[in-house]
């Protein structure tokens, strides 16, 4: 559960505090997911992808160094 403390009545702040957060724990990402139901199949497909995805971006920054 992500809380975030409203300070002097800055509700702004405390927004932006907020966003962060759930960004942070993802929950932004799980919340397009769960929008639809999603075949386990297609689930699958989608894991390994992102796997491969970062799998990829973990090489492009090992050859930069």
């Amino acid at each position: 559960m992500v809380q975030v403390i409203v300070r002097d009545n800055n509700v702004d702040q405390a927004l932006r505090a907020l966003k962060k957060k759930m960004q942070r724990e993802g929950l932004f990402r799980e919340m397009k997911v769960r929008r639809h139901y999603e075949k386990p199949s297609v689930k699958k497909a989608r894991e390994k992808s992102e796997a491969v995805r970062r799998y990829r971006k973990l090489e492009r920054k090992r050859k930069e160094r």
